[in-house]
């Protein structure tokens, strides 16, 4: 039987969502083990002028605590 844990995080690209969560589920990875996976809570941007200038998203990283 496995226990999980849920952390919840933020990411961004200057590129699009797809990069930002892609940024941020690599980064999670860097530290947390057994990642199995990723729920994209919201997605927002930082306008510049009228221009979107950064995507960011809130993600929730599911990973498997180790015994």
């Amino acid at each position: 039987m496995a226990v999980a844990r849920v952390t919840e995080i933020t990411a961004s690209s200057p590129k699009g969502i797809e990069e930002a969560v892609s940024e941020g589920l690599r980064r999670a990875s860097k530290t947390l083990r057994g990642v199995t996976g990723v729920e994209i809570l919201s997605i927002k941007a930082k306008v510049n002028k009228g221009k979107v200038e950064e995507y960011r998203v809130s993600l929730k990283i599911t990973f498997i605590l180790e015994d």
